[in-house]
């Protein structure tokens, strides 16, 4: 055998296996950005954006971020109030009063209802330590009745992030429309 046709048949070898190389490189590259495209496909659909969420009128509301940074406490002075005996259609309101008793400002990022029903109204801004606040929940039992345990849950920059407090009572049902014979 000459010399030539070795380096030859060595030239195309290498050739050869540089070829693949690029050609496996190249499926890797395009396999590795579907993977990236799939999970970005699954996270859109497992996580919609907030607004695809509202759109659709029976979806839960996204969950509040619990805020970052310096943790404080937050007492209330009860966390449940009993309104007793209302009638089918009442409103009835509550004011929780808690106190900042941590170190750092109490910051509440949100309140959410168990319901529709059940309307909390908190302070936007920081709490200095040591100061009180309030919530206002209001409880509306139209189309409601019976046992009522209204929850509300309240994030905050607390350690858990979530408190709850509650409202619990009793719905009469309204009384039924009667109908008079027509004649």
């Amino acid at each position: 055998m000459d010399l030539t046709k070795i380096k030859n048949y060595f030239k195309m070898k290498q050739s050869f296996f540089s070829g693949l190389f690029i050609l496996l490189m190249g499926a890797m590259v395009v396999s590795c950005a579907s993977d990236k495209a799939a999970d970005g496909k699954a996270a859109m659909t497992t996580n919609p954006p907030a607004t695809a969420v509202a759109d659709k009128p029976n979806a839960p509301a996204p969950e509040a971020a619990a805020p970052t940074g310096p943790t404080t406490v937050m007492s209330f002075d009860a966390t449940e109030f009993d309104f007793g005996t209302v009638d089918e259609g009442e409103k009835v309101s509550h004011t929780y009063s808690f106190k900042n008793t941590g170190d750092e400002p109490l910051i509440l990022s949100n309140a959410k209802g168990s319901c529709g029903c059940t309307v909390p109204k908190w302070p936007k801004e920081p709490i200095p330590p040591g100061e009180d606040g309030e919530i206002i929940v209001e409880f509306n039992s139209k189309n409601k009745k019976g046992k009522r345990n209204q929850k509300v849950t309240i994030t905050a920059n607390t350690n858990p992030p979530q408190s709850f407090i509650y409202l619990k009572g009793e719905v009469n049902p309204a009384a039924a429309a009667t109908t008079a014979p027509s004649n």
